[in-house]
């Protein structure tokens, strides 16, 4: 199951999605609670309407299933690792893309974004989230830090370097943190946040799979 990240969509990690049906799996998408829709959605969305939604999906997909992998991108991320703790005896093992442990703040951000269409799509995007929202994303962030010593299931870590968004630390962080016996991390050099959308990601990809499979359970 692939949750997608904050004001974003499924676009976000639909290659890996189709990557992965392609080799066996039943990969299962949604749209976020709040997302997909209009910016007064997102205002009256809220980290527990997040989580709700990705929860329902989470166990339509366990009515039917032995266990399932997660696998969350950006703040899909957080809540995946809330899922992988609460329904641990059912999950098969969990993915994380991206995860925003330590978000760049704004001003960060502007000195990474070296490219004018990187810079013009950010101050769009800044422009259209409503602060309520920012603040629930803000508020989930420091929630998870709760969560991730829970985190016992096998669990793949991929982090671009040059993630624009997050601060790389975020990678070292889960991996000294998150107490799984079985823990990988993947370090994407010549990629961004958008970990599905790089030159890198075919490897990426492979990685995944390879983890997934290795996981002991099938698709």
């Amino acid at each position: 199951m692939f949750i997608h990240g904050f004001t974003g969509g499924t676009h976000e990690i639909s290659p890996l999605a189709r990557f992965l049906e392609a080799n066996g799996y039943v990969a299962r998408m949604f749209t976020l609670q709040g997302h997909g829709g209009s910016r007064s959605d997102l205002l009256h969305s809220s980290r527990g309407g997040w989580k709700r939604s990705a929860e329902e999906e989470l166990n339509q997909l366990l009515a039917g299933s032995g266990k399932v992998h997660l696998i969350g991108f950006s703040t899909g991320a957080l809540i995946a690792s809330h899922l992988s703790v609460q329904y641990s005896s059912r999950i098969g093992s969990l993915t994380l893309l991206s995860t925003p442990v330590f978000p760049l703040n704004p001003a960060e951000i502007l000195r990474t974004l070296v490219r004018p269409e990187m810079l013009r799509k950010y101050i769009r995007n800044l422009g259209s989230t409503p602060m309520r929202a920012t603040r629930e994303f803000q508020r989930l962030v420091r929630e998870s830090f709760e969560v991730y010593p829970q985190v016992e299931l096998p669990t793949l870590i991929v982090q671009g370097r040059r993630d624009h968004l997050v601060k790389f630390k975020s990678a070292n962080y889960l991996e000294q943190t998150i107490p799984a016996g079985r823990k990988q991390v993947l370090i994407m050099e010549r990629s961004g946040h958008m970990v599905c959308h790089s030159g890198e990601s075919p490897a990426m990809m492979d990685e995944v799979l390879r983890f997934i499979r290795s996981s002991g359970t099938s698709g």
